[in-house]
């Protein structure tokens, strides 16, 4: 059986940064759908940003699947693409923000093939804009979660 190929979009949010914030996650596999989103007290843009990623990769059922991950998030879209986490979890996030997630994230993202690729916010990438949509009305929600890793 192959590996299962999977298109995720994410986004995240925040009402002020730090403020209230939220994410947005939509995912597709062949012909189904997914959509997460939760809504936080305080955070900040590139936490809400880069717990998106990390709920949508955690939320899938194979490991070894082959992820493309579209965000407007040049935070973590850089950060991986280009290397840059890596050499961060080497010197254990020393000076880094959002340790607590990158190690989150790493844990996650090497169960499966990864590739992630960069669009414009609020531009015409539709599932981009439900994301937005789903993070912003999680931000906006009665609901908020308190973000355990925010640190002022």
């Amino acid at each position: 059986m192959s590996a299962p190929v999977i298109t995720i979009y994410t986004d995240g949010s925040s009402l002020g940064n730090p403020g209230a914030g939220g994410y947005g996650v939509v995912l597709l596999s062949g012909p189904h759908r997914k959509e997460l989103s939760a809504g936080f007290r305080l955070t900040t843009n590139n936490r809400m940003e880069l717990m998106a990623v990390c709920v949508a990769l955690e939320a899938l059922k194979f490991d070894g699947s082959n992820v493309t991950i579209y965000s407007d998030s040049k935070y973590v879209v850089d950060a991986v693409s280009k290397g840059w986490v890596f050499g961060w979890e080497r010197k254990n996030f020393s000076g880094k923000k959002n340790p607590d997630l990158w190690t989150r994230f790493l844990r996650v993202y090497r169960r499966h093939r990864v590739s992630f690729v960069w669009v414009k916010g609020h531009a015409e990438t539709i599932e981009n804009n439900r994301c937005d949509t789903l993070a912003v009305a999680a931000a906006n929600g009665g609901q908020l979660l308190e973000d355990v890793g925010y640190q002022e």
